[in-house]
């Protein structure tokens, strides 16, 4: 078999492949982007503009001998890729790293550097103009959304709506426990348990005062809001079938060995992999180790034996702006709650942005 390993999509678990392998194969990496982005600072970003720098790191600075394409995958196949240029890209071996897509801000519309760049600093103007924010949804996204703004303005009132009646259902009733103490300290109001009757009537991300009724008959006046749910996993280039047959929640049905079911030359990592667990990049990356030793193997010659099983318990990393949060973590004797100075020590103080320099170099600010 030949060494040309393509992966489509430079995220958490595409970035991760392609360093780990550019030393062993000729690696082609495609991404309609222009850079990497760090979607974990992106929230950082919109309340601090000055964060934004830490936020994209180009592609040119993290393969020294694979190949960048920036181009858009519109179907694969076991051969390879058709990309939306017209192009073909050949692979003999293939790596589907195509992550999920999240209503902007928690991760940038634009393709462009300069035009996330931009959409941010016109978001953060918005905001700042604001008095009182509304928040749909309760899951990590929305939490660390309120917990940036108040860590920046700490006398706007922030509101957190949310059909489900508990917050981070399936993590340990301490961990739970501790995060609605510091949300009471930080002045967040949350409406569990009711919905809106109907969407705000202003767009989300802009400055216009409106009124909302929850599903329990509250009215909430705001200045602001932002959706903080609704994960769409970026398989559509997929939908054709030629490659495979994509779950019910739009993923791929892998292997233990990350194999996508049938085809022992093609891979797939991050959000789009069909594993049972929750779409975090801590996640991708360790799909991305998976499957590079996997790769490097056939590369070599030898059998691949590399697995991966998903944690028995969910681990989570939740900051509430750089001094705050909650977590829980993996031990041998099951799950652990951890503190908010372990989470801003692993989190929150950088947002791995000292990972990402590391591998791609520093940024530019």
């Amino acid at each position: 078999m030949g060494r040309t390993v393509v992966i489509v999509g430079g995220g958490y678990g595409g970035a991760a492949v392609a360093k780990a392998l550019e030393a062993e194969a000729d690696v082609v990496l495609i991404d309609p982007r222009d850079a990497f982005v760090n979607a974990a600072g992106s929230l950082r970003a919109l309340t601090r503009p000055d964060w934004a720098g830490n936020l994209f790191f180009p592609f040119d600075t993290l393969l020294t001998r694979g190949m960048v394409i920036r181009d858009r995958a519109v179907s694969a196949d076991p051969g390879g890729v058709t990309l939306a240029s017209g192009r073909r890209v050949e692979a003999d071996h293939l790596v589907l790293a195509t992550g999920s897509s999240y209503a902007y801000p928690a991760k940038p519309a634009a393709d462009s550097t300069g035009e996330a760049r931009a959409d941010l600093r016109r978001t953060h103007t918005e905001l700042a103009a604001a008095a009182r924010v509304l928040i749909l949804g309760a899951g990590p996204v929305g939490l660390e959304l309120a917990g940036e703004i108040t860590a920046v303005w700490p006398h706007k009132h922030v509101t957190i709506v949310d059909p489900a009646a508990r917050l981070l259902p399936g993590f340990h009733p301490e961990m739970i426990k501790d995060l609605h103490r510091q949300l009471d300290d930080l002045g967040v109001r949350l409406r569990l348990g009711a919905g809106v009757s109907a969407p705000p009537t202003t767009r989300a991300g802009r400055t216009e005062t409106f009124t909302v009724t929850t599903t329990g008959g509250e009215e909430i006046t705001a200045d602001i809001w932002f959706r903080a749910y609704g994960v769409h996993v970026n398989s559509d280039y997929l939908a054709d079938g030629r490659l495979t047959t994509l779950t019910a929640q739009g993923q791929v049905p892998v292997t233990e060995t990350l194999n996508v079911r049938g085809h022992d030359h093609v891979y797939a990592v991050g959000d789009l992999a069909g594993v049972a667990e929750a779409k975090m990049a801590g996640y991708a990356g360790q799909h991305a180790e998976v499957v590079a030793r996997n790769i490097t193997a056939r590369l070599r010659g030898e059998q691949p034996t590399a697995t991966y099983r998903p944690l028995p318990h969910p681990m989570i990393l939740l900051p509430l702006g750089p001094h705050g949060g909650v977590g829980q973590l993996p031990t041998p004797d099951g799950p652990a709650v951890v503190p908010a100075t372990t989470v801003a020590q692993y989190k929150g103080a950088d947002l791995f942005t000292a990972r990402f320099v590391e591998q791609f170099g520093p940024t530019a600010a």
